[in-house]
């Protein structure tokens, strides 16, 4: 067999015998995307935790306005009342999906038909993160800005509502949006990594939640300058900087703070790649 006969049946599928493109692939995924019930149940279910928690939350306070505690009264922040809740809860059901989508297949052992068609193997990897980003960007950002009117709608019964064009807000809505998708991203480079779903989600929930739980124990000042390289999760890591109106005295700044967290999805991802080629499925 020529060099040139070899390639042209590597870029073919033994399935169908069909050349295989990077936008058939791109297709192929939305399609399988589209076909999970799975895939829309968790995605809805992330679209109702962002809207119904900054709804409950900023009819909550609303109803029990103005409240005892003058420090409370103070620190009072209505964009975060109305995303952050949200945010902190829709990152676990987005980092589930980025999980499930990976770890589910294989899973049923679905994966090596996956596989046989594109045997490259990395087009398979970037046409699903491509896929899973656009799409989380499209459904994401919009409840975010859906959660912050609704919420502000709510407390203007009391006159403690912002607009989004006050300092910083605009930025806070659109970057609680893009925060969530860098966390669902994250748990799919953690799906691609460790090929177990009970796994990528344990690793995932303790990355968001029982790191930055266990740095608090240090003695100082290690947790504010560790907690601040942390992806994110809580209050003072750096992915969370980028949808605070105000940044703590030890926080990186928004957009740098978001790019600590990509750096963190791009390590996991090229690492998952790198894994990909050379274990067997």
């Amino acid at each position: 067999m020529t060099a040139a006969t070899a390639a042209t049946v590597e870029r073919r599928s033994p399935l169908d015998g069909v050349r295989v493109t990077f936008p058939r692939i791109l297709r192929a995924e939305w399609v399988r995307f589209r076909s999970l019930r799975s895939s829309w149940i968790t995605l809805g279910i992330t679209v109702a935790l962002i809207i119904g928690l900054a709804a409950l939350a900023c009819w909550g306070r609303a109803s029990h306005w103005p409240p005892h505690d003058r420090g409370e009264l103070l620190s009072f922040n209505p964009t975060l009342q109305s995303i952050g809740p949200g945010a902190i809860f829709g990152q676990l059901a987005v980092g589930v999906l980025g999980v499930l989508l990976v770890t589910g297949e294989y899973a049923t052992g679905m994966v090596r038909a996956t596989m046989a068609a594109v045997p490259r193997r990395l087009p398979v990897l970037i046409a699903r993160t491509v896929v899973f980003a656009l799409l989380m960007l499209a459904v994401l950002v919009p409840s975010v800005f859906a959660a912050f009117f609704l919420g502000q709608d709510l407390l203007s019964a009391k006159h403690i509502d912002t607009t989004i064009g006050a300092p910083h807000v605009l930025r806070a809505v659109f970057g609680a949006g893009i925060y969530l998708v860098g966390i669902g991203l994250l748990g799919m480079g953690l799906g691609w990594l460790l090929r177990h779903t009970a796994g990528a989600i344990a690793s995932l929930f303790g990355i968001l939640l029982i790191l930055p739980l266990l740095v608090h124990f240090l003695p100082s000042p290690w947790p504010d300058n560790v907690t601040k390289w942390l992806p994110g999760g809580v209050d003072g890591t750096a992915g969370v900087a980028v949808w605070n109106t105000h940044q703590g005295a030890h926080s990186f700044g928004p957009w740098t703070g978001f790019g600590v967290l990509m750096a963190y999805v791009a390590i996991v991802l090229v690492a998952a790649a790198a894994m990909l080629r050379t274990r067997d499925v």
